[in-house]
């Protein structure tokens, strides 16, 4: 798989100075933790889940999440579970399929090696598991139990736990939780894919819910929490982890974005007029500037619940061909020992030794979302990939 392989090769070759590398669910886990990029949460109830997995993966998602916890009620456990393990299996019996990441959300470690045993040779298709509400008292029996299933499977199975308890917002408790959580998950290191925030979650312990205008990072009480998640476990030194963008909740705004870029836009003159109107639906001005907090701040890939937020998120992504020319003269053999460049756009001053981790994770980025030509930018990668 890759990002933007739905699209036809002569439109990446257009689009692209380095195109996205390949990739596979037998990847380095860092290159992975890097490719996730837009993760679509599907309940694990859906009737027709092999068919909506086929379908997104067609339109370019590469990470999936099946749910078996907040988004199913009590009562539906016991049938999303046997409802995941029959569409699974149908799943596997598709040899022409190739699948996205895919990931189970459980409730409770039981369901880890219960999962794994009746999936029986559908495990294949498993990337790991999803888990909720993590601190090191609650999560280190999940950790447990996808390890014992990892060995008794003999399939490489993931963890991505899910850090959304009132623990961890709570200022009197929030240092000694994240200092657990990391023992926890310092503990698996290999086997801790990513660090999930459940944004949603802070919010609801005080009665919260941002506008459809509003970032995570306009909420206060849930930005500080955010700083101090990559504070202590998003570090560059070897010690951290990758952390993922929250959750956006909507889905449908009022057009208002992209009609003046689309005037503006070469690599669209004389297109449809619906291709103008898929471009609108998908225009969400809090999603993008969420998008760009969360690069900002140190977050990549993104928690989505809708399939419109997928794009926006890969097309945010690509890295600019002015990011990767600043990146490529940092890590040149012979600026080792530091100094200060020019940038070749001329515009600012590369500092080797303060800017070295930026640009590592800048190249990693590039491997596996491209580099876009010096032309185009996010208007065309995203209508490049809507949907015909």
């Amino acid at each position: 798989m890759r990002h933007f392989g739905h699209i036809a090769p002569e439109v990446r070759q257009r689009l692209f100075h380095r195109e996205p590398g390949a990739f596979t669910a037998d990847s380095p886990s860092r290159l992975l933790s890097a490719a996730l990029g837009a993760t679509l949460y599907s309940p694990a109830t859906r009737p027709r889940l092999t068919d909506d997995i086929v379908k997104q993966s067609a339109r370019g998602v590469v990470s999936m999440v099946l749910c078996l916890e907040d988004s199913i009620g009590n009562e539906d456990v016991a049938a999303g579970e046997e409802n995941l393990v029959a569409q699974l299996t149908d799943l596997a019996r598709r040899p022409d399929d190739n699948p996205p990441l895919l990931f189970i959300r459980v409730r409770t470690p039981e369901q880890i090696p219960d999962l794994v045993r009746r999936l029986g040779p559908a495990v294949r298709l498993l990337s790991g598991f999803v888990l909720p509400k993590f601190t090191e008292e609650r999560g280190m029996p999940f950790l447990e139990a996808l390890a014992d299933a990892e060995t008794d499977s003999g399939r490489r199975l993931f963890a991505m736990p899910v850090l959304e308890s009132p623990e961890l917002l709570y200022r009197e408790s929030r240092m000694e939780t994240l200092e657990g959580i990391f023992r926890a998950v310092d503990k698996y290191r290999d086997r801790v894919l990513a660090l999930r925030l459940g944004v949603t979650d802070f919010c609801s312990s005080y009665g919260l819910r941002r506008a459809p205008d509003m970032t995570a990072y306009d909420v206060q009480i849930v930005a500080s929490v955010i700083s101090d998640v990559v504070n202590m476990l998003g570090r560059a030194d070897g010690t951290g982890f990758t952390v993922t963008g929250p959750v956006w909740e909507y889905f449908r705004v009022q057009e208002r974005m992209f009609k003046p870029q689309l005037r503006r836009s070469p690599f669209l003159e004389g297109q449809a007029e619906a291709l103008r109107e898929a471009l609108i639906e998908h225009a969400m001005d809090g999603l993008l500037r969420e998008i760009t907090l969360d690069h900002a701040n140190g977050l990549l890939g993104k928690t989505c619940i809708h399939p419109s937020h997928v794009l926006p998120v890969h097309a945010l992504s690509v890295v600019s061909h002015e990011e990767f020319s600043d990146a490529q003269d940092i890590l040149r053999p012979e600026c080792g020992g530091g100094g200060v460049l020019r940038s070749q756009y001329t515009n600012k001053m590369n500092e080797v030794k303060p800017h070295r981790a930026w640009a590592e994770r800048t190249l990693l980025r590039a491997e596996v979302f491209g580099v876009a030509n010096e032309d185009i930018g996010f208007v065309e990668l995203l209508a490049a990939g809507i949907p015909a």
